[in-house]
């Protein structure tokens, strides 16, 4: 295996948001007076927020327009930026930093694969805007994963083919997506052992036993 290139998804892979977008959605449900708990949460990772949205609403009491969607997703996206500013560069979570830095000092190109439109602003806050050498995120985007487009673009940012890619992910739909782009695809968590990943991961310095 030749990989000259890593691409990382953001959110459980680089710094952890998840009780954010926990938090948001449950105050979203509650003003709606729609269930929601932790195992519907789990459903949500990896996709995009419409399409979370809809798997909220599925439990729902009444019939949401496409206009009353995009209101609650535009609020539940206030609730969840609102919290964004607590980030700070002590979240990155566990050998992200010393992944990155070795993965540099060898030559071997970084980027950034997430179908969050809020990449930006999560990447300011953690003091990582200016490490990558390109970025994909939800801004850039019409399909979210498991389509491939997000890898695909990063891929292309990077100048790497698909084939020299390594993707690291911790949601089911991000592992699908690199896995249609044809990339090499690392899995960082216990929930992934099951799925089609080419590895598995405890942490994300692991993957540098791959790669050098």
């Amino acid at each position: 295996m030749t990989i000259k290139a890593v691409i990382f998804d953001l959110d459980g892979v680089i710094v952890s948001t998840d009780q954010y977008h926990f938090e948001a959605w449950s105050k979203i449900s509650e003003e709606e007076g729609i269930p929601f708990n932790e195992t519907i949460n789990h459903q949500l990772r990896g996709v995009s927020r419409m399409e979370s949205l809809d798997i909220i609403l599925q439990r729902a009491t009444k019939t949401y327009s496409d206009e009353e969607k995009l209101q609650l997703a535009e609020k539940k996206n206030e609730y969840y930026r609102q919290s964004l500013h607590h980030l700070s560069p002590s979240d990155l979570l566990q050998g992200v930093e010393y992944t990155l830095k070795t993965l540099k000092q060898n030559n071997i190109k970084i980027a950034i694969g997430s179908s969050s439109k809020n990449t930006p602003t999560i990447l300011k806050q953690i003091g990582l805007d200016k490490e990558f050498d390109a970025i994909a995120d939800g801004n850039d985007i019409t399909r979210s994963k498991p389509d491939p487009e997000v890898f695909l673009l990063a891929a292309t940012r990077l100048d790497i083919v698909p084939e020299e890619c390594l993707v690291v992910e911790d949601a089911l739909a991000g592992v699908e997506a690199a896995i249609a782009g044809k990339m090499n695809v690392a899995a960082v968590g216990e929930t992934l052992r099951s799925s089609d990943a080419d590895y598995y991961l405890e942490s994300v310095d692991e993957l540098l036993e791959l790669v050098l």
